[in-house]
């Protein structure tokens, strides 16, 4: 049975934060590590003790986790940044809290102590003969060990201790992947072998000056070798232990939300009877207003996961192929049950969410193709813009006016010039965008023009069947893109405060065009004025954009994937990034590195000088074999990412990458790693160093072809719009959905109410013991969906009974292993 393990994670703000500059304030940011490897960084907030981030990441970790922890750091321009302090969370703690942690927490002082990572591979064997007694430890080799010195390695060796005894292995230098092979010898005495004691095992790193700095240690009970003679394996090394809690929150605190998702995954035959009873609620309802296995899900789907669920049955349908009738399912009968078109999806109902959660798998390329170069214009041209009185700041202005003193007029009119050509600019591109939407996006929309031109025939709802599709495109869609540019991959960091408010008022007139004007002079912000004229101007273009919009024929989105991600030609991604140059003699480190522009889609990664050079280098996705991080002693740079090819001879051929910055390199690993998730020949290790003077950097070990000293990461990826599908994770989201809302299923489609009852046993039998057909239920006493409900209960439990009886034999198997090592 398959692991599946998401950590989700919002670093929220600070406050407090201790002063660390002569200025009396701090330039705080926040780098987030999982294990002690980074996966994040978070935008510097300048001068600022009470700083606001509200970043947000999702990580998928198939092979699970140990520690998350947030480091707040001091930015400085010059010398090293500053440590404010730190809190780490273990995994079970994350895991006890069902609903996920949002609070405030103390940061603690970090301890070097603390702060250890990576494996030690050992061997141990309890020998007893006629002449001695002895403990025999035969350490192997370490990996992804802490790097202690200023060169970014350490000088490792290992202690072994029980007792009064101790042993130690030989110093091997500038390594976090040391290979000993050295077997340390204990001899001890009789008495000792009852001695209630442990074998501890540390690895420190030497220091030829000062005191050795501590990397790790494992205990193992003395009386476990007293049941196995023989133990041999990857140990995890812990820390000391010296955990300190910051009395009265003297280094500030943060506000994180972190909430962790795992699931034990089963094959796939077991998903098949719930996905058969999904398909079925949309390929063959007997009417749209009868309950189906859909409709019953939205039932005890609770607001709070509403959004999770819409996005799963997405992904689900998406892979049927079926994601358009099963919006047009859910929108049918949305409009269905709407009196009031002022009120047509205006709530969160499973619908609204499900076209939202649709439009961002399916859209998000497209979105990026029309917004993209507006937005970057808008973030690099940093304007002052503002058109309410009460927030106009004239001292602001006068700092970027070579004039002297502005007027308040003057603010006002630069402001509305500037927001007619930026708003000018977004209409014109998303009016012209037809060709470039997704099939896919149009067909959805005609079904739902089609739907509500059916339900609103009278001539005052004219516009009602543009407003449906309007409000989802430009208020949901496009205008938060625009808000918030940077939760939409749009940019890398979140805009400033004067880049902020630009987006907001263009956000707030997006809305506007997007109602058709229709509201325009009611609300209370009439220092909105100013844009009126132009939001009406564009009201024509909008309703002729969504009629060509909806001129297509359905037969199109048969014949194309209906996600853009899986199409070849589509860039998933690209960019300025430096490539290591390989050829010729070896250069310093600084100069080996050459800028070149990437593209990744779903069959090629390639590179070229400038993006408009005409000869590419290509290499095929299907023969990357592991994509993974490279350590930064390997050419003295950070943010060096590796990808690892192989060719039809088998050979192993390495290109080494090297990104602006770390928030950079985990998007790279992560989207290349999602292009080749199902490549066949993925490695299971790899060296996170060069082969550089005749020698690994990591390992130092001199085969070129040796096997890599650290785990691949293969399936480690950051989760967002671009996530390959996966249909057994998908389904057992929803089957957990189900079973924790079985109970109220059960009592509203199935259970008889007593009144309603007959007073025969075998009757009440007969109705409350339902045949998974519906075939033994009595027809006067059957409940509206019972057939179909009893039909998903069923489904329900023998997925739990699935589950139960693979964990009895996770335990079984487990045991066997103890008692066999």
């Amino acid at each position: 049975m398959a692991k599946n393990t998401s950590l989700y994670f919002r670093i929220v703000e600070g406050r407090n934060l201790p002063a660390k500059d002569v200025s009396g304030t701090s330039d705080p940011y926040c780098i987030v590590k999982v294990d002690n490897e980074v996966v994040a960084r978070t935008a510097t907030v300048w001068k600022n003790l009470n700083p606001f981030w509200g970043e947000e990441y999702t990580l998928h970790l198939p092979m699970g986790f140990h520690s998350l922890s947030f480091h707040v750091m001091d930015e400085d321009t010059i010398g090293h940044d500053d440590v404010i302090g730190k809190i780490t969370l273990s995994k079970e703690a994350i895991g006890s809290q069902a609903k996920g942690l949002d609070s405030w927490l103390n940061l603690t002082r970090v301890d070097p102590d603390e702060e250890v990572q990576g494996e030690i591979h050992l061997s141990l064997a309890l020998l007893k003969d006629a002449e001695k007694l002895s403990l025999r430890c035969q350490v192997i080799e370490a990996r992804d060990l802490a790097p202690r010195d200023i060169s970014g390695t350490s000088d490792p060796f290992a202690r072994v201790l029980f007792d009064n005894h101790s042993a130690e292995t030989s110093i091997i230098k500038k390594t976090r992947f040391p290979h000993w092979g050295e077997t340390l010898e204990l001899e001890l005495d009789p008495e000792e072998l009852s001695v209630d004691g442990t074998v501890t095992v540390e690895v420190w790193d030497w220091d030829m000056v000062g005191k050795n700095d501590f990397l790790g240690k494992v205990e193992i009970p003395f009386a476990c070798l007293h049941k196995t003679p023989l133990l041999e394996g990857w140990f995890r090394l812990l820390p000391l232990g010296n955990n300190e809690v910051d009395a009265g929150g003297k280094l500030g605190a943060l506000r994180l939300k972190v909430r962790l998702v795992e699931d034990r995954i089963l094959p796939s035959m077991y998903y098949q009877p719930l996905i058969d009873l999904l398909v079925e609620s949309v390929i063959s309802p007997a009417e749209v207003e009868d309950s189906s296995a859909l409709t019953m899900l939205e039932d005890v789907t609770t607001v709070e996961s509403r959004q999770d669920v819409a996005m799963t049955l997405v992904k689900i349908y998406l892979g049927q192929g079926l994601v358009v009738p099963f919006l047009d399912y859910l929108n049918t009968r949305e409009v269905n049950h709407t009196t009031d078109p002022n009120t047509l999806f205006r709530s969160n109902s499973l619908a609204s969410k499900a076209m939202e959660q649709f439009m961002k798998a399916v859209g998000m390329l497209y979105l990026h193709e029309v917004l993209k170069p507006i937005i970057n214009r808008i973030f690099d041209e940093k304007k002052y813009i503002e058109l309410d009185p009460c927030k106009i700041d004239l001292n602001r202005t006068r700092r970027i006016s070579f004039k002297g003193a502005v007027s308040e007029a003057e603010v006002r009119d630069s402001s509305v010039e500037m927001l007619q050509s930026y708003l000018t600019s977004i209409i014109e591109s998303i009016v012209g965008s037809v060709d470039q939407c997704p099939p896919v996006m149009r067909v959805a929309f005609k079904q739902l023009h089609k739907r509500v031109e059916e339900q609103f025939t009278e001539p005052e709802n004219e516009d009602v069947k543009y407003l449906a599709i309007s409000g989802f495109f430009f208020l949901r869609f496009f205008a938060p893109a625009i808000l918030t540019p940077k939760l939409f991959q749009l940019r890398d960091q979140h805009a400033d405060t004067r880049t902020s408010r630009t987006l907001l008022l263009l956000a707030k007139a997006l809305q506007s065009v997007g109602n058709l004007g229709l509201q325009l002079g009611h609300g209370k912000e009439q220092w909105m004025a100013p844009l009126h004229p132009i939001i009406l101007r564009s009201v024509a273009s909008v309703k002729d954009f969504l009629d060509k919009l909806i001129d297509i024929d359905h037969d199109v989105v048969s014949e194309v994937p209906q996600r853009a991600v899986f199409m070849p030609s589509v860039t998933v991604k690209e960019g300025y990034l430096n490539k290591h140059k390989a050829e010729g003699p070896q250069l310093l480190s600084r100069f080996a590195f050459k800028k070149r522009y990437f593209w990744l889609t779903s069959e090629t990664l390639s590179y070229a000088k400038t993006p408009d050079w005409q000869v590419r280098s290509s290499i095929p996705i299907q023969c990357v074999c592991a994509v993974e991080r490279v350590d930064e002693n390997a050419f003295q740079q950070q943010n060096v990412m590796q990808v690892i090819t192989q060719d039809n001879d088998g050979q192993l051929h390495t290109m080494y990458i090297q990104c602006k910055n770390v928030n950079e390199l985990n998007q790279w690993l992560s989207a290349i790693r999602k292009v080749s998730i199902y490549n066949e020949r993925m490695l299971p290790s790899f060296h996170p160093g060069a082969h550089r003077s005749g020698k690994w950097t990591c390992c130092l070990q001199a085969d070129r072809a040796v096997t890599g000293c650290s785990r691949t990461h293969s399936a480690v990826t950051l989760g967002d719009w671009s996530d390959p599908l996966d249909p057994d994770v998908e389904t057992q989201t929803i089957f957990k959905q189900l079973l924790q809302g079985r109970d109220k299923l059960r009592k509203k489609y199935v259970e008889v109410p007593d009144d309603d009852q007959t007073s025969s046993n075998k009757e009440k039998r007969t109705n409350s013991d339902i045949h998974p057909d519906g075939a033994e239920c009595n027809a006067q006493l059957m409940k509206p969906g019972q057939s179909v409900a009893a039909r998903l209960l069923a489904v329900i439990e023998d997925l739990e009974q699935a589950h139960t009886t693979f964990q009895h034999r996770e335990k079984e198997d487990a045991t066997s292993v103890i008692l066999n090592p």
